[in-house]
């Protein structure tokens, strides 16, 4: 009896740890998201029409591809999230100077 329990804690411990590292893994899709949103603001002419917030994304992607590449995911995921966030405040930006009839980029 002791050995099937002593088994079965083992096994659930096991369980537990790869559900840890499954969620720890590479934030692939949100560092996708932020490259393409701060790709899609700077070929709308975010760079000139919100040129302090295109300089924020670009650092705060910058930031998470540092954190991707010293394996620090947390940081990346969280990073990256922020990069996007920043990237579309600036193409809605770019969008309203360009509805409004300002220079196109």
């Amino acid at each position: 009896m002791h050995s099937k329990i002593f088994k079965l804690s083992r096994f659930a411990a096991l369980i537990i740890v790869l559900a840890l590292v499954a969620c720890a893994g590479a934030p692939v899709q949100e560092m996708s998201n932020a490259r393409q949103a701060v790709a899609a603001a700077q070929q709308s002419g975010g760079s000139r029409a919100a040129p302090h917030a295109m300089a924020e994304a670009q650092r705060w992607l910058q930031a998470a591809q540092a954190a991707l590449d010293r394996g620090d995911y947390s940081a990346a995921h969280r990073d990256a999230l922020r990069a996007r966030s920043e990237a579309i405040k600036v193409l809605r930006m770019a969008q309203g100077r360009q509805s409004a009839g300002l220079s196109p980029p």
